[in-house]
């Protein structure tokens, strides 16, 4: 086994009404060094991961394994060394980061060749659903659907010129907890008036109309109405940010966590002003990744 280091970013899902579709990878990341060791041996080297007691109790090295026992491999013992600026349960797919870790260093350490494909579709049935997923593997902005366990389409938007601006506040929404926010069933005038602002959304993405798509982030139906209770100065941050010339600003994922998106070149003022008036929550001025999972020998 060969000595190498993963990289794998964290994401921004929904961006309004792409609602379990769309995401964008951002320059925060989870990082693993890994060396052959006698042992398994999981080293954290950062506040932002979780304790555990035993490496099998570890989450990556339970997907690992996962992946590693489905092609009836064994896992090498190694020595990880994780690093992490990404947050837990904020909203910026720290789990998507991880269980693609973890099927990467199956591949790694199995040598499993597992080509690209392969692994968005294990990663997807893993996460359940492929909006952090496509954009931590691929990188850039990726809008996708999964049709069945072994069919997910994809495609990736073409490079986005604006900045974006995170907006993570200290506490924590479960997942699962945004998602009982949400209603059973929309009516179907309401599913259409939806559908169509997230086309719209799309289309003004790919002309570059970054004004009109902002609009149409913020016209989501599907989330954004009913969790933007669970996030404290959820309109104060909307309202404050576009007065300073953002295009948008919606929930990352299922929250906390707010981003705004704005013209280029304005990401590091804007930010800068946004902490002053809302010191309470850690703001930053982000790129988007354009390059996804990376694997350094």
């Amino acid at each position: 086994m060969t000595v190498f280091t993963l990289t794998v970013p964290a994401s921004a899902a929904n961006i309004g009404p792409g609602f379990d579709s769309m995401g964008i990878a951002l320059k925060r990341y989870l990082i693993l060094h890994v060396r052959k060791s006698a042992h398994f041996e999981f080293i954290h080297d950062s506040s932002f991961l979780p304790t555990y007691i035993h490496y099998t109790d570890h989450f990556i090295y339970k997907v690992a394994n996962q992946i590693a026992t489905k092609y009836n491999k064994p896992l090498s013992p190694c020595q990880v060394v994780i690093k992490s600026n990404i947050p837990l349960a904020r909203g910026l797919g720290s789990s998507a980061s991880a269980i693609l870790a973890g099927i990467e260093l199956a591949n790694q350490l199995c040598n499993l060749s597992l080509t690209a494909r392969k692994k968005l579709n294990e990663a997807t049935n893993i996460e359940g659903h492929p909006d952090n997923v496509t954009p931590t593997l691929f990188g850039g902005c990726v809008i996708s659907t999964k049709s069945s366990a072994e069919h997910l389409d994809f495609i990736q938007i073409p490079q986005l010129n604006f900045e974006s601006i995170l907006y993570i506040p200290d506490l924590e929404v479960n997942t699962e907890d945004a998602r009982k926010a949400l209603p059973s069933y929309m009516s179907h005038k309401e599913a259409v008036y939806a559908s169509s602002v997230s086309n719209l959304m799309v289309a003004a993405l790919l002309k570059g109309n970054y004004s009109l798509a902002g609009q149409m982030m913020e016209k989501d139906l599907f989330h954004e109405p009913y969790r933007a209770k669970l996030i404290p100065h959820y309109d104060n941050i909307k309202s404050e940010a576009k007065r300073c010339g953002a295009y948008s600003t919606v929930i990352s994922g299922a929250g906390p966590t707010m981003i705004s998106f704005v013209p280029t070149g304005k990401g590091k003022s804007i930010a800068q002003h946004m902490k002053s008036i809302f010191p309470h929550y850690t703001v930053e001025a982000v790129n988007i990744d354009e390059k996804g999972l990376q694997i350094k020998y």
